[in-house]
């Protein structure tokens, strides 16, 4: 059987929070993914390799056993759908918030109680759907990939859905948040068939992910 674990994780906030909790593990990633041009980087423990995805296909890789576990944001999660997948943990890492936002001299409130139909940008295109039906909002959903300020202020969307950490970048955009979604962290989100086949592998390494993750 194959001995050798994969965990996929995504460059950047995820990937630097992740590293504390693998050296509770007493895992330590011998390469920096910022200076490598790697995609797969080892550790110091040879049984043990990383491998670097976009946030959002980390979910993918380990719902089809390409990676054994990894760590991925709520966001990410909930417009996956999260299918073939075990959550047994949030990490309560790179937290942040799911909000609406719009330009600083729209009448947001106006707008939903007049049951006017937004134009809605976001790339949470589900999590989006799924808020304004609640309210019972009708919605236009324009799905982005990038620069969700921009929307708002050349036309193309009178609100946005999109993750603020700080509000920073909103502010600087001359948008203000309107409406609080839900609270993001990242999971730690473990291949079904892995946690069988290599439990006494993974599950040392998920027991101090949760011991670390509570400090």
């Amino acid at each position: 059987m194959n001995r050798q674990l994969t965990l996929a994780l995504s460059k950047g906030r995820i990937f630097e929070e992740t590293l504390p909790l693998l050296q509770a593990a007493g895992i330590t990633v011998t390469e920096n993914p910022e200076t490598s041009r790697k995609l797969i980087l080892p550790t110091n423990d040879e049984a043990l390799r990383v491998i670097i995805v976009r946030a959002s296909d980390v979910p993918t890789y380990v719902q089809h056993g390409a990676a054994d576990f990894g760590v991925a944001g709520k966001d990410v999660l909930l417009e996956h759908g999260g299918e073939g997948l075990y959550q047994p943990i949030d990490l309560n890492i790179a937290r942040c918030r799911m909000s609406v936002a719009v330009s600083a001299g729209f009448d947001y409130a106006s707008a939903v109680k007049q049951g006017a139909r937004l134009r809605v940008a976001t790339k949470y295109t589900e999590t989006a759907r799924q808020h304004f039906a609640a309210k019972g909002v009708h919605v236009d959903l324009i799905k982005l990939y990038g620069s969700m300020e921009l929307a708002p202020l050349v036309g193309l969307s009178d609100a946005i859905v999109d993750l603020v950490s700080t509000g920073s970048t909103l502010k600087a955009n001359h948008l203000v948040e309107v409406e609080h979604i839900m609270d993001i962290s990242s999971r730690l989100v473990v291949n079904q068939a892995a946690l069988k086949l290599k439990r006494e592998r993974l599950q040392p390494i998920i027991d101090a992910f949760e011991q670390a993750s509570k400090r």
